[in-house]
């Protein structure tokens, strides 16, 4: 059964993010120059405090009118975060991700960071994994004739 690790494995392990202080401003040019959908917000010593997302931005920034400069992400982070292991399985993963409606999940090792999974991770995985079975399986096939 597939696992976290399994796509860790073939995406890294970075993980882009800023402290909890930074302006949500900064962060969209964060995203926007690495072409991702959210950042892990950090405390000063480095210790996961929230998640903040492309949904957040729009959710708690331009519907309710705030600055971006002006506003920090601790003030509009997601918090807690629902997080996984290396040893969680995606079929665990895609159920949190469905019943929570997220769309990242950060990883944990030993309580520390070690990754982040999404949900574009765990469909880029699926399709992978199902391209090489239908290869497997045609070659399979014409091998028989």
């Amino acid at each position: 059964m597939p696992t976290v690790k399994d796509i860790l494995a073939r995406k890294g392990q970075e993980v882009v993010t800023l402290v909890a202080a930074e302006s949500v401003l900064n962060a969209a040019r964060l995203m926007n120059e690495r072409g991702i959908g959210g950042v892990v917000v950090t405390d000063e010593d480095g210790t996961m405090v929230g998640v903040f997302t492309e949904r957040d931005i729009l959710r708690r920034i331009v519907a309710e009118q705030r600055d971006p400069a002006a506003t920090k992400l601790r003030d509009v982070m997601t918090a807690p975060v629902q997080t996984c292991r290396p040893e969680t399985s995606l079929e665990e993963c895609i159920a949190v991700m469905t019943a929570r409606r997220i769309r990242h999940i950060p990883v944990l090792r030993e309580d520390r960071l070690d990754g982040i999974i999404t949900s574009g991770d765990v469909l880029a995985y699926q399709v992978n994994e199902q391209r090489d079975t239908i290869q497997y399986l045609n070659s399979y096939m014409f091998d028989l004739r």
